[in-house]
């Protein structure tokens, strides 16, 4: 018996952990489904693509995406302590102050930015020193230790284009381009569990289960009473005095909820599952930031492709210096395209090398990308059972491209990325397109590189939603509607995508659930 049991070890979960645990009369009980966080390539902030298909992944795959010339998309999710804040590129960018405020407005009261700029400060020990910034708090936040040089041409060529420099995209608006704040000390990745599981794991009353692959919610009535689980081949149950807590993650989230009957009624009928609760949301609004880019070919040999040479491997093993430090999208224009908007509407990441297929795909040459994201786009997707099976992985449809406005803002940004890489002093430094292989000519050209190279940028979000309509599934508290005993605290509550990155929203709901959780 256990006061809490969380379920998923990842950015909120670790955060989660360490705050209920801080009291020692609460027994809680945290389960991830994946091993330790011991592998090297962990730490190295350069090398998170190698952890990519391995047994620290989820490896997931969505439905083919029409809109995408009918490709399945990888989605890398962490399947480790740490979840994916130990396999991500450590982007710190917490959104834009309007993107809370609506959320506040559209009926969840306590999520305006105000309510929750505490809870970011409360978390952040930010080397930048800034009025909303916190210091202190469990995640190092940083400056690049060792920017490229092509970052600084990058910057160079944005400022000549117009867009402002932002001296901390962190603090107000992140209007303009910035050099990307990263989660790391000296040189190395601080994941979740670095920042907030170490400092707890010698708590007695903290048990911390890995390989504990969670199989269903067990509910009686109308309250969760515990959790069913599988370790080492056999089938345990932990029971639960008062909450479960899920912090999954956007997919496994719900995918829970549904193998415990919680969901849309009729589709866990499909698949042979009784409902227990018809919350129709379940699986719903899935929306994710998708990345499209131009690649471009250099003559200068100092990008990343170089960075396992033995002289980068011994200037970060003796000193945590150069490319090995980096984070890959060392830099970040957010721009407004139009004017009347509260924020900006894209995002261009600056990577000083060629990558390809989320590194999957061995670079020929040197290269430089610049990556263009929607940052609020308007397609839904679903995340739904593929069957009754708890080891089978969801049916995962982002839906790419079938919002009305986004296939024609991700051609703008196409445009922006072109327009940089032709202005000085990058131009000077770039020679010939990699990806597209030619820079396009009119708007179906730029529409065919999309639909042939679009990736995620690893942002999945918004499937357990926050709010009081019939397609809400957690109320401002992240109770789930019709049951007791149960709360969702990760990105699946959000109602909508904010215009940043998704691993300082997950650690700030984390510490915003924590909070209302020990005032209950």
């Amino acid at each position: 018996m256990y006061d809490f049991v969380i379920v998923g070890a990842g950015s909120a979960g670790c955060v989660l952990a360490s705050r209920l645990s801080a009291d020692p009369g609460h027994r809680v009980l945290l389960l991830e489904a994946g091993g330790p966080d011991r592998r090297r390539e962990i730490g190295v902030p350069a090398a998170f693509s190698k952890l990519f298909h391995t047994e620290l992944d989820w490896d997931y795959w969505t439905v083919p995406q029409a809109q995408l010339d009918d490709r399945a998309m990888y989605w890398p999710r962490g399947r480790v302590l740490g979840g994916s804040s130990s396999m991500n590129a450590m982007m710190w960018v917490r959104g834009v102050p309007a993107d809370f405020d609506a959320w506040e407005r559209a009926g969840n009261p306590g999520w305006g930015h105000r309510d929750l700029l505490p809870h970011f400060r409360r978390a952040e020990d930010a080397a930048r020193r800034g009025a909303d910034q916190g210091v202190g708090g469990p995640v190092r936040i940083e400056d690049q230790r060792d920017p490229n040089p092509g970052t600084h041409l990058f910057v160079a060529a944005c400022q000549r284009a117009g867009i402002a420099r932002n001296a901390n995209a962190n603090v107000g608006t992140n209007l303009g381009v910035d050099y990307t704040q990263v989660s790391q000390r000296r040189g190395r990745r601080v994941s979740s569990a670095d920042a907030y599981l170490t400092p707890a794991r010698a708590r007695s009353n903290l048990t911390i289960e890995t390989g504990a692959h969670v199989l269903r919610l067990v509910v009686e009535g109308s309250r969760v009473v515990g959790v069913t689980y599988l370790l080492d081949g056999e089938t345990r149950t932990a029971s639960v005095a008062r909450e479960v807590v899920l912090a999954a993650g956007a997919i496994n989230s719900p995918q829970l909820l549904m193998l415990s009957g919680l969901g849309p009624a009729d589709h866990l009928r499909d698949v042979g599952i009784e409902p227990v609760v018809d919350l129709p949301g379940v699986g719903s609004n899935l929306s994710d930031h998708l990345a499209s880019g131009v690649i471009m070919r250099t003559d200068r040999t100092d990008t990343l492709v170089a960075a396992e040479t033995p002289r980068q491997l011994l200037a970060y093993l003796v000193r945590r210096r150069g490319m090995l430090t980096s984070n890959v999208g060392e830099a970040h224009a957010f721009v407004e395209t139009r004017p009347g908007l509260d924020g900006p509407d894209l995002e261009l990441i600056f990577a000083p090398v060629p990558y390809l297929d989320h590194g999957d795909t061995e670079p020929d040459g040197h290269g430089y990308t610049i990556a263009c994201v929607v940052l609020q786009p308007e397609s839904r997707g679903t995340v739904r059972l593929a069957s009754s099976d708890p080891t089978e992985s969801p049916l995962i449809d982002p839906a790419y491209l079938t919002g009305a406005g986004d296939l024609e803002a991700m051609v703008t940004g196409m445009e922006w990325a072109a327009r940089l890489f032709a202005t000085e002093p990058l131009a000077g430094a770039v020679t010939t397109p990699i990806r597209p292989d030619a820079i396009p000519e009119d708007r179906a050209g730029w529409v065919a590189a999309i639909r042939a190279h679009s990736q995620t940028l690893y942002h999945p979000a918004g499937t357990a939603a926050m709010g009081s309509g019939s397609e809400a599934v957690v109320d401002s508290q992240l109770r789930v509607h019709g049951v007791e005993g149960l709360r969702v605290a990760d990105v699946s509550v959000v109602p909508t995508l904010t215009r940043g990155h998704t691993n300082a929203l997950a650690v700030m709901i984390g510490e915003k659930a924590s909070e209302m959780i020990l005032e209950g």
